[in-house]
């Protein structure tokens, strides 16, 4: 009931909002003209300062910021300040609400609690989580054998040991590097696995369903958890769970001082990879019409389609079983090559079960977050449900974007059915209300 109060919440935000949006726009012509122009100049400013270096860095921040300062001079000195902060909040409070309203819970397969399950765990990783949630005594209270990770181990030999010694449950507190190296013995030895959200940022525990702000309780996945299957995916024999980038990301992994200062870092790569005076880097590859391309200023490989630039569920995967790996491209629009190649948009974005990139030369590689550099060519592809997650009962157990539909005019009718009792369910699961 609570969800469908939510999704009609979210309906009569919107068209009100939309309303006094359409009836302010109007009044206030062409002053709203103005103050869009000066937001555009301002973007479009910033991009070029990002792209540049020294004096012509400091003129595009110069600029925005001017056009940026007259653009909320417009918004103080409008007759209708209350009503443009009533937009504000009601764009908001639409787009909470609608959050709240599709978020998914589901109720996955029960599965029987393995008898020897060990949790292996990094100290170091998310700021010493391990340690502030005491995970040793927690698994240990669960009859899962913690085994800490000390400098100098190699962790897919832990691991094995642990599989001869009898070890039937693997489980993971860590950074998504580690999880991949444990998940990729899991499913070589058809073992469960559990993810237990003890990284900085925890995206594969986000989209496998576990709540990322219950570190502990995600143990209790090899107590009375439920079971799904997901897709691995790998690139030159290496597995990895969530993306291998090329380009400007890569570039700035590779960096030193990425880990102490990451934005900085990688905003310095950005004049060095889409600078006006930069030749893209020489990545060859096939789109999916089947012609080729060359460069991209960066290219992001991941295990299923990643959902970008949505107000609700952006950057995770609604799915992590779709047997597809998603591709996306970005770089210099160009026209058709002399050699035949074929002209490529700014943006492209497609799934498809392989993908290939060719070049002459080592390239840069960021595959989890963790730098490393790959030996052409490159050969990425899925591998469908060979791995056994075991998720706790009171978590999601789905991606935040599981039941989140594409484009604006789905979401609507999603809220719609919600707000009617008549929604949908991931295929496989039940919704806990």
């Amino acid at each position: 009931m609570t969800r469908r109060w939510l999704a009609g919440l979210a309906l009569v935000l919107g068209a009100a909002t939309s309303v006094l949006a359409v009836v302010v726009a109007v009044r206030e012509f062409p002053r709203g003209l103005f103050l869009l122009g000066l937001v555009l100049v301002a973007g479009v400013s910033a991009w070029y300062a990002v792209v540049r270096r020294g004096v012509a860095r400091v003129a595009g921040l110069a600029v925005a910021a001017a056009a940026l300062g007259g653009a909320l001079v417009l918004v103080v000195t409008r007759g209708t300040p209350l009503a443009d902060a009533l937009v504000v909040a009601g764009v908001v409070a639409t787009v909470g609400a609608a959050r709240a309203a599709i978020h998914v819970h589901v109720d996955l397969p029960r599965a029987p609690a393995p008898r020897h399950p060990v949790l292996f765990f990094n100290p170091r990783s998310g700021g010493g989580k391990a340690e502030r949630f005491r995970l040793a005594d927690e698994a240990a209270h669960r009859g899962i054998e913690p085994i800490e990770l000390r400098p100098g181990d190699d962790l897919e030999t832990l691991v094995r040991g642990a599989v001869e010694r009898g070890a039937d449950g693997l489980a993971m507190a860590g950074g998504d590097g580690s999880q991949a190296i444990v998940a990729a013995v899991a499913a070589a030895c058809g073992l469960p696995y559990a993810c237990v959200p003890a990284g900085t940022r925890n995206h594969f525990a986000l989209d496998l369903g576990v709540d990322r702000d219950d570190v502990v309780g995600a143990l209790d996945a090899f107590v009375d958890g439920g079971e799904r299957r997901v897709d691995l995916a790998e690139v030159n024999g290496r597995v990895f769970v969530n993306n291998v980038s090329l380009g400007l990301y890569a570039q700035a992994v590779q960096r030193a001082g990425y880990r102490d200062a990451k934005l900085r870092t990688l905003l310095d790569t950005v004049p060095d990879v889409l600078g006006p005076d930069v030749t893209e880097p020489d990545m060859r590859w096939r789109g999916p019409g089947g012609h080729e391309h060359r460069g991209g200023a960066a290219v992001l490989v991941s295990n299923n389609r990643y959902r970008l630039g949505r107000a609700v569920g952006s950057g995770t995967r609604p799915r992590i079983d779709d047997g597809l790996l998603g591709i996306t491209v970005v770089g210099r629009p160009t026209g058709a090559g002399a050699d035949g190649s074929s002209s490529q948009r700014p943006w492209r974005e497609w799934s498809a079960p392989t993908f290939d990139v060719e070049a002459d030369h080592p390239l840069p590689a960021g595959i989890d977050g963790e730098k490393v550099v790959l030996e052409p060519p490159l050969h990425f592809h899925i591998r469908p449900g060979v791995l056994q997650v075991r998720v706790a009962r009171r978590h999601p157990g789905a991606s935040p974007s599981a039941m989140v539909p594409e484009g604006m005019f789905a979401g609507l009718a999603e809220l719609a059915r919600i707000a009617l009792g008549r929604d949908q369910t991931p295929a496989g699961s039940t919704p806990r209300r």
